[in-house]
């Protein structure tokens, strides 16, 4: 007989036989499979319809030679039990497990393939080759779930109208990572070359700069131009007045400055010269010295004074006039610090310190002669009063 325009062949339930075509078996209409498939089924557009209360269908690789491929797979629509979910999904069958599935009641556009092979997760749109959209912060989540015996540790990548950013999910949902709307371009630029309008540039060397993409230092800031540009600012938390860290373009100078100072806390300018707001401490303890001698004053005291004194002007200054020792000259008479190019303030200072010493305790000497002598005198002139008196009483 004829079921919905279906040619089909009616076999007595009892006898339980297969039906066995030897020959292509061609459906001009629609075909529905399945114990409930009904006689004068609608079947609408439907060109095939499996009908019934478990619904799979499946691909049975015969293959058996070692060399051809002959993994089976299933389509598996529901599961069978009682409760169960309700779902799409393709098994690997010979593996045992699901590879594919999708949840019944899923969002339009779940998963949207267009034809250049662009990928839409909740579009049907996509206009790159991964697009992802939702209403409220679109999340990617990079999970490390410990099955390979590595510590779990979980990512986010988000974005929203707040920021771009990279949530440790793992660690108190900590964001690491910040990108704010409206950035300028190249804000963050790292690469063998970086983009003029770079705000941060990191070479593939590592070296970093800051208004410039090129940098040739580990660490390169430049500014634009202006009286004052502050390159640094440092501000401690509950505080008013930070402290700035600036190259003064007036004089080339490199200032240190807090808010609340006028002038320079530390100034060095292009010159060498270094003038600091305060004063300079070094530590002179005991407790930090070691080979510690008695140093002989009066030697001291004699080194200074055939020692040359000079007055000079910097190669590199201009009219600026300086008078003391050379260094060669220091250095051959003390033999103090590490260079006989350079002075230490400390070293000479504490040279001065002992030559005073020195003339102090020359001083002292002279003095002590002086009233020697002055007592002798004393005595000289009360015997020659002694004299004049015996003379004139004759």
């Amino acid at each position: 007989r004829v079921v919905a325009g279906v040619a089909s062949l009616t076999v007595p339930s009892a006898a339980q036989a297969d039906v066995v075509h030897n020959d292509d078996v061609i459906a001009n209409f629609s075909l529905c499979v399945g114990n409930d498939c009904a006689n004068g089924e609608n079947f609408g557009f439907d060109t095939l319809r499996l009908k019934e209360n478990n619904l799979r269908i499946h691909f049975d690789d015969t293959s058996s030679s070692a060399s051809f491929p002959n993994n089976d797979w299933r389509i598996v629509i529901n599961d069978s039990s009682n409760g169960g979910a309700n779902y799409f999904a393709v098994e690997d069958s010979t593996a045992g497990r699901q590879v594919f599935r999708v949840a019944a009641g899923a969002p339009a556009n779940s998963l949207f393939v267009d034809s250049a092979g662009d990928v839409g997760v909740g579009t049907s749109n996509p206009v790159v080759e991964l697009h992802v959209v939702d209403g409220d912060s679109p999340t990617l989540r990079l999970e490390q779930n410990g099955s390979s015996g590595f510590t779990p540790q979980t990512w986010d990548i988000a974005g929203n109208e707040t920021n771009f950013f990279v949530r440790d999910v793992t660690n108190g949902s900590k964001l690491p990572f910040r990108i704010r709307p409206n950035a300028p371009t190249s804000s963050l630029d790292i690469g063998d070359s970086c983009d003029n309008a770079s705000a941060v540039c990191i070479k593939n060397n590592g070296d970093v700069g800051m208004g410039t993409s090129s940098p040739d230092a580990p660490f390169d800031i430049e500014v634009g131009s202006g009286d004052a540009d502050e390159i640094i600012s440092l501000t401690r938390g509950g505080t008013t007045n930070p402290w700035l860290i600036r190259f003064q373009a007036s004089d080339e100078s490199f200032d240190i400055v807090t808010g609340t100072t006028v002038g320079q806390e530390f100034s060095l300018d292009t010159a060498g010269n270094l003038t600091l707001l305060g004063t300079i401490t070094a530590p002179s303890s005991l407790s930090v010295k070691k080979n510690i001698e008695r140093v002989d004053s009066a030697e001291v005291l004699a080194k200074v004074a055939a020692m040359p004194f000079l007055e000079w002007t910097y190669k590199h200054e201009d009219d600026v006039r300086h008078v003391g020792p050379g260094a060669e000259d220091f250095h051959a008479a003390f033999g103090l610090g590490n260079s006989n190019k350079h002075l230490s303030p400390f070293d000479t200072a504490g040279v001065a310190l002992a030559a005073v010493q020195g003339l102090n305790t020359v001083i002292e000497e002279k003095e002590a002669r002086l009233t020697q002598l002055e007592q002798q005198n004393a005595q000289l002139m009360d015997r020659l009063n002694a004299l004049e008196q015996a003379v004139q009483t004759r």
